[in-house]
């Protein structure tokens, strides 16, 4: 039994597998998230979104999606890329009551991981990440072992939390970041994310020996699996980063009329 999914080189099944480290990892978050709030009684829509984003990691993270991800398709590989990255991140940090996020301001940890997340410094860590964690070398390496396939989640979730945090969280408050500032973050993002899209999508071969050597699953060839997972990519991230711009386009909107009357 794994703790944490991997690639495994064995012919697929639909077949159930346990994997406890998923369910931990996902304990542990709901546990934090009911400490970090005592004393700061989040609403319900806080813990709805909250719920959410850890209901999105539990998808991405657990069988049938994690398996299929970490070891039999790269477009499943995606799905998971867009679920720990930009699905689950906005909706654990808007889970977090305004409160709870004040009086943590000023704690060692937050004071140390504040540089990250100013809006350049995230942009590029994100994007740096995600170039990365899409480079072949990268992913054959650790794809392989649960503790690589752990570290790889685990980079696009934090960078996930950097990018989507001063987007997100109202603290600490960025006057120098207003909702336009936002909306052209967001749109920046998706022109950056066209280079790993680009080189997935149009590749003549296969790039990673972790899908291309899979067994099969389906009628799909690696090469073929390939292209799908940089249109997922594209499709996929391009419409959760445009309706995010969208939303705060209609907050902008809003706010302004009010300003107005």
């Amino acid at each position: 039994m794994q703790w944490w999914c991997a690639a495994q080189g064995i012919p697929w099944s639909w077949s159930w597998r346990p994997y406890p480290g998923v369910w931990l990892f996902i304990a542990l978050l709901l546990i934090a998230y009911r400490r970090f709030t005592r004393g700061a009684a989040p609403s319900r829509p806080e813990l709805a979104r909250f719920a959410g984003g850890a209901l999105a990691l539990w998808i991405a993270l657990d069988w049938p999606v994690g398996a299929l991800g970490s070891g039999y398709l790269a477009s499943v590989h995606m799905v998971q890329f867009l679920l720990i990255a930009l699905v689950a991140p906005p909706l654990l940090i808007s889970g977090l009551p305004a409160g709870a996020l004040e009086r943590a301001a000023g704690r060692p940890a937050a004071r140390f991981a504040a540089p990250l997340a100013r809006p350049l410094i995230a942009l590029l860590l994100f994007h740096t990440i995600v170039i990365a964690t899409h480079w072949p070398s990268v992913v054959d390496g650790l794809m392989g072992s649960q503790a690589g396939s752990l570290l790889l989640d685990m980079a696009w979730l934090v960078g996930g939390l950097a990018f989507w945090w001063p987007v997100v969280s109202p603290v600490p408050e960025r006057p120098r970041f207003p909702l336009g500032v936002r909306i052209c973050y967001l749109i920046a993002s998706t022109v950056l994310m066209t280079l790993p899209y680009i080189f997935l999508t149009f590749a003549e071969l296969p790039f990673y020996a972790t899908y291309e050597l899979a067994p099969p699953v389906g009628a799909l060839s690696a090469g073929e699996d390939q292209r799908l997972a940089g249109l997922i990519m594209r499709i996929g991230g391009g419409a959760i980063l445009w309706t995010a711009a969208g939303f705060l386009f209609w907050l902008w909107y809003r706010s302004d009329a009010e300003a107005a009357r």
